[in-house]
């Protein structure tokens, strides 16, 4: 089974597009899902929303994050209660494309890797609402960290990945608990030598709601993370 895990603060205008498309484009596949959305702390009617959501669709298991509040802590929140045998990490905004999760999934079984990356920057991928100079920084971002780990993959700061719970179990524990997990989850797969194939991702930007994303203050805790990453690569000890 597939288990997408949805972080989500004050996304009552996002979710019911969300989880209704996700489903329906499983569903359509024949691909046997659980969609784990985490509600993390929300101040507005998210979770009465998932709660009223459930009745639309079966396959929606929402959680109501009882920890710390944080992009990273809802992750973990999910990543720690999901029951598939794969899981991905989608957006409540439905930024990030379902029908790519088929290709997703199809390109783990076709190829019988351990990972499944997506690649925004990758030929063939479509790109809209995303600012210039965010995408500039992202760009310079994850050509550093494609030069430093030696990979030859253009966007690893994109969340939208699937894993065998082989390898996400692997990874534990985690540390992130901000947005800075979207690289510690792909970083730590590598250097522990899991297999992947990239395909290209979609990205749309957000129609609802409002982006919970400030850059600045990420630099910081991305550095702290992307050092214990390069540590383990070269020592092999792991954090």
């Amino acid at each position: 089974m597939l288990s997408v895990v949805i972080p989500a603060h004050n996304e009552e205008a996002s979710l019911p597009r969300t989880i209704n498309t996700i489903h329906g484009v499983l569903s359509a596949a024949g691909v046997p899902h659980e969609l784990v959305v985490v509600n993390d702390h929300s101040t507005d009617s998210t979770w009465q929303v998932l709660k009223d959501l459930t009745r639309e669709v079966p396959t929606l298991r929402p959680l109501d994050n009882d920890g710390p509040n944080g992009f990273g802590y809802a992750i973990r929140y999910g990543l720690e209660r999901y029951a598939g045998d794969r899981v991905t990490i989608m957006m409540a905004d439905l930024s990030d494309d379902p029908h790519d999760l088929l290709r997703f999934h199809a390109a783990m079984d076709s190829g019988k890797v351990d990972c499944v990356f997506g690649s925004r920057a990758m030929t063939g991928a479509i790109v809209t609402g995303y600012p210039r100079g965010k995408w500039l920084m992202n760009r310079v971002a994850n050509l550093f960290l494609s030069v430093v780990f030696q990979i030859r993959y253009n966007d690893i700061t994109n969340p939208f990945k699937l894993y065998r719970r082989s390898v996400m179990d692997g990874l534990f524990p985690l540390h992130a608990t901000g947005f800075e997990l979207e690289v510690e989850l792909p970083l730590k797969a590598i250097v522990r030598g899991a297999t992947y194939t990239i395909v290209p991702s979609n990205w749309y930007g957000r129609e609802a709601g409002e982006s919970k994303m400030r850059l600045l203050p990420l630099i910081a805790p991305y550095m702290r993370l992307v050092l214990g990453c390069l540590r383990e690569k070269w020592t092999g000890k792991r954090s």
